[in-house]
């Protein structure tokens, strides 16, 4: 198969919403390794314990599982509002995506995954009034009193406290983009809104256009 055909195949407007899917799956599993790895690069040296060779394997492991989960996550959300808008005779409705939000983060996310505190906090945010000037990002800090012990939280109710967050940012996300938080905007942008965007092969999977 030649690579003109393989170009006219993905650029063909028939397969578009399929594709999109595989790039979501793409663009998450790449976002994913981007921000993880030099996390968990400079976690395992300022903090790590154990040999390097322990160390690489904690780096690997926490690189790999976020890059899928996100991946699972991009590609799942992608097919059930396709599927959702197949369903509605091609017509995509403003609830759809809080739906695809909320199975995708339920299945993906459920298992007390630390992102979903940093989604619902971005969803919380998101409902204070907006300010008139541009939006200006102030750090936040979280402070714990001594001898403080941390309980994980139940994990059927952390599970739909889950699928509600992610339900809810994405909704958020397609509906009411001008409230998120803009470094999480950007990077969902770049996972689930620049997936519907190639010119061939090329820009399918190996960059974005």
């Amino acid at each position: 198969m030649s690579l003109a055909l393989l170009n006219e195949i993905v650029t063909n407007p028939a397969y578009h919403d399929y594709l999109a899917v595989l790039k979501g799956a793409r663009n998450g599993f790449v976002y994913g390794v981007k921000v993880r790895f030099p996390h968990a690069l400079v976690m395992s040296i300022l903090f790590g314990r154990g040999d390097w060779k322990s160390r690489v394997r904690i780096i690997y492991r926490a690189t790999k599982q976020h890059a899928f989960n996100l991946a699972k996550f991009a590609s799942l959300y992608k097919s059930i509002l396709l599927i959702q808008k197949k369903l509605n005779g091609g017509k995509e409705r403003e609830i759809d995506t809080f739906v695809a939000g909320l199975i995708g983060g339920y299945f993906v996310f459920g298992d007390r995954n630390a992102i979903v505190l940093y989604v619902v906090s971005r969803v919380v945010a998101s409902f204070i009034p907006r300010a008139a000037t541009p939006y200006n990002a102030s750090p936040q800090s979280a402070l714990s009193g001594p001898g403080t012990k941390p309980l994980p939280p139940d994990s059927q109710y952390f599970t739909l406290f889950a699928a509600v967050s992610w339900g809810a940012v994405m909704w958020l996300f397609r509906h009411r983009g001008e409230t998120i938080q803009p470094g999480m905007f950007h990077s969902m942008k770049y996972i689930y809104r620049d997936s519907d965007t190639w010119k061939d092969l090329k820009t399918l999977f190996w960059h974005n256009t």
